[in-house]
């Protein structure tokens, strides 16, 4: 008796119930054979002002499941297509063998674009084709929702941006609150900066942190400190608050403006110098009893690591479209927790890459939070479909069910905001014969 006649028999029945044997054919995706899958395409829809320029990236497959990635704010889609005839003819289910092979095409900051966006896209198949979210694939969850911290547009008077942090608070629900704290708020005082005359924040932001000469005073951080001490007074002690967008100042600026903060309980002070100087990170993290952050512009786990086998820095912050993607963002967390470190996540972008870190960060345990930076954007929301609204509850984003990332694209909205003079996944035959000798050893 073959396994159809087995079940059609009251024999089968009395394994199976009907009702158990449709539940089981309405969950298994038949039309997908996991193994016999192939990279066909590659195509690319740029959005625009989502906040930033995004472009979004659609990778097709042979039996009709396509997969969604996003390239990282403001970098450019031909990292993403130059990859194109790389992955023609590969399974998208191997994702690892596949990120081995273009992880060459990455660099730190958004050179790295193309390839994360490429490993989202690759992870959102093969979550369609196994018919499982994309968390489970990096092992489960850890949380239901994500925690997350927002950014707020800044102000020169400390009570309209205190009022500001405490409208998230009050109307989104956010329970974590970041402020730019930039030396432009003193620059034009008499005796709060000494810097090279004719210097500013705006004209030194292409030159590296302790190569300005740029340095505050001691009247300069009593200024910024008494700032911060007035938003404080407006939103409480209560709430974790963090720090970013200093300007380009001294090491020793940095120290002596983190003593100053100390009494404000911020919950962290990020990039405040370059990342790619951990001896001079860990001269910060060592003199301020704050905790300090940075990560947002490094590619892949190692120079991670590097930071935090030194405690140069108390926490970790990578961005998943830098970072090199859910599974390398996933290492990185796993690789640092285990040195006792936790890990934020930066973020900037469209829902596609928000819910690629909203997948990685239920996979990570020692995850804080993630960023929102999109707040004032009003059809955000509306880019996609098949995920609860408003994605934002209560200052949490709820970790999708569904298969992949779990969402997909709202088609006409996604085409009312894309940027002038650029196409909707329009075909991209030119990108399908780019080669070259690829091999990193001889």
């Amino acid at each position: 008796m073959n396994r159809r006649s087995f079940v059609a028999t009251g024999l089968g029945a009395a394994f199976w119930a009907n009702e158990t044997l449709e539940a089981y054919q309405n969950n298994v995706r038949t039309a997908s054979k996991p193994a016999d899958l192939r990279i066909t395409d590659l195509r690319v829809a740029t959005v625009a002002d989502a906040p930033m320029r995004c472009p979004l990236i659609r990778i097709d497959t042979n039996q009709g499941i396509s997969g969604l990635g996003e390239v990282r704010d403001g970098a450019s889609a031909t990292y993403a297509l130059m990859l194109k005839s790389r992955l023609l003819g590969e399974n998208p289910c191997n994702v690892d063998k596949i990120f081995r092979k273009i992880k060459q095409f990455g660099f730190h900051a958004r050179q790295a674009g193309g390839v994360c966006g490429v490993e989202m896209a690759l992870w959102d198949i093969a979550g369609k084709a196994y018919n499982v979210p994309a968390y489970q694939l990096l092992g489960g969850k850890f949380r239901d929702s994500i925690r997350l911290y927002c950014d707020t547009t800044e102000s020169p008077d400390p009570k309209v941006y205190g009022e500001r942090l405490k409208k998230r608070m009050d109307e989104k629900g956010f329970t974590f609150l970041k402020m730019d704290l930039g030396y432009d708020l003193v620059e034009n005082i008499p005796g709060a900066v000494s810097r090279p005359l004719g210097l500013t924040q705006r004209n030194t932001a292409m030159t590296q942190h302790m190569f300005t000469g740029v340095e505050l005073t001691d009247k300069g951080i009593a200024l910024m400190a008494e700032y911060v001490g007035k938003v404080r007074d407006v939103i409480g002690m209560e709430i974790p608050l963090a720090a970013d967008h200093f300007g380009h100042i001294g090491v020793n600026s940095c120290i002596r403006l983190g003593k100053a903060l100390e009494k404000y309980n911020m919950a962290w002070l990020e990039d405040m110098i370059p990342w790619q100087y951990p001896e001079l990170w860990k001269q910060i993290t060592d003199q301020v009893n704050i905790p300090t952050l940075t990560g947002e512009d490094i590619y892949l786990k190692e120079d991670f690591v590097k930071l935090c086998r030194m405690h140069a820095v108390d926490i970790v912050h990578p961005d998943l479209a830098t970072s090199g993607g859910l599974l390398e963002t996933k290492k990185i967390g796993d690789a640092c927790m285990e040195l006792g470190h936790a890990m934020a996540m930066h973020f900037a972008g469209t829902p596609v890459s928000f819910f690629a870190n909203v997948h990685c960060a239920a996979a990570t345990e020692n995850f804080l939070a993630l960023e929102f930076h999109s707040n004032e954007v009003p059809w955000w929301d509306d880019m996609v479909k098949g995920v609860d609204k408003p994605i934002i509850s209560k200052g949490f984003a709820k970790v999708p069910e569904a298969p992949g990332l779990g969402i997909e694209l709202n088609e006409e909205v996604v085409k009312q905001h894309l940027v002038p003079g650029t196409g909707y996944f329009e075909p991209t035959k030119q990108w399908d014969q780019d080669r070259g000798n690829d091999r990193l050893w001889s």
